[in-house]
């Protein structure tokens, strides 16, 4: 098949593009060629997505079985695609994400769930809101057809490449060794979803011209916060790599040394009612069509490896901690803070 990817150099768009060339496909890659550099193989076209001139030079004299869009942030953006591209391709896939439920992360959530209220013609240049996702959609079902529209709300996407930093920042800090902070309950469920799990889903779908919305993350149940950690030390730490487990109650306690749910020890989701749900959708839709994931144990030594290979990336300080694009806080716990906690907790 031709495909378009509306990104496909980082990430999840780098291993869209890596599994579509294994499988024998042709791939156009559409970006600015800033974020990372283009797999060899496929015929890269820069441009900016935002601009309709841009758009009207990918799509002159070319067509596409199908189309990826990897990259959409705002409903405009994908609106200006899905319109110009209508004629031009037989199907088009939108990777959205669980934000884009209303009831995310306080209830449990499936397809049918319902969507933040955000319409598919919201001017552009909004600031960051989960809900931007579910107009995203919107664009797209509206401007493309919701006959030909494949809907992938991801989960948490980890493994090599990793730009979101939670992994990569869980392994190194496992490196540095000594006493490591382990927050909350050891047993609580996590869903995480290898990117190349969650790209040779979304094509298997493609190739089958599949129409329709699925929950693409892991299932619940198969990895505890516990057993993530315990991996992550296992595969980077060392002999004198130890966790340190302190319950929900001391961490959240007011104060200069409340910790930060989900950013300051990422991933840490403790339980509180408005997180009730957050490693809870309900995946079985996704799983009948055939959802497959590696154990987690693969994803963080791969991950490890392209660490090992990449070496600190320059979007982080020396202790590994990354800011969050669009906001001044940090990912990743201050050491001296850690210390202190350790001294009056652990």
């Amino acid at each position: 098949m031709k495909i378009l990817l509306l990104g496909g150099s980082s990430f999840l768009g780098r291993a869209y593009a890596a599994e579509a060339l294994a499988r024998g496909h042709q791939v156009t890659t559409f970006n600015r060629g800033r974020s990372a550099a283009d797999l060899p193989g496929v015929e890269a076209v820069r441009g900016d997505r935002d601009s309709a001139e841009d758009l009207a030079r990918l799509v002159d004299g070319r067509s596409w079985d199908a189309v990826v869009d990897t990259s959409a942030q705002q409903p405009a953006q994908a609106a200006l695609s899905a319109r110009l591209l209508r004629e031009r391709a037989g199907h088009y896939t939108v990777v959205s994400s669980v934000h884009a439920f209303a009831d995310w992360p306080a209830r449990v959530i499936g397809e049918d769930s319902p969507r933040h209220p955000c319409p598919a013609d919201t001017p552009p240049g909004r600031p960051f809101s989960p809900a931007l996702k579910a107009g995203c959609e919107r664009a797209v079902l509206e401007g493309f057809g919701a006959d030909r529209t494949l809907v992938l709300n991801s989960g948490l996407l980890i493994g090599p490449y990793e730009i979101g930093g939670r992994l990569p920042w869980w392994l190194e800090r496992m490196a540095r060794g000594g006493r490591v902070l382990a927050p909350g309950d050891p047993q609580r469920s996590m869903q995480v979803i290898d990117v190349r799990d969650f790209a040779a889903f979304g094509l298997d779908r493609l190739t089958a011209r599949t129409a329709g919305r699925f929950l693409t993350t892991a299932p619940p149940g198969r990895l505890t916060f516990g057993a993530w950690l315990e991996t992550c030390r296992a595969v980077a730490g060392g002999t004198g790599t130890e966790l340190v487990w302190v319950a929900d109650g001391p961490l959240l306690a007011e104060g200069p040394d409340r910790v930060e749910p989900w950013s300051e020890l990422p991933l840490w989701a403790p339980d509180l009612p408005e997180l009730a749900g957050t490693w809870l959708a309900d995946t079985g839709r996704a799983e009948a069509a055939g959802l497959r994931c590696r154990p987690f144990a693969e994803t963080a030594r791969d991950t490890w490896e392209w660490l090992r290979t990449r070496g600190p990336a320059e979007d982080t300080d020396a202790e590994g901690r990354k800011g969050r694009p669009g906001t001044a806080t940090p990912l990743g716990i201050e050491p001296a803070k850690e210390r202190r906690l350790l001294d009056a907790l652990g």
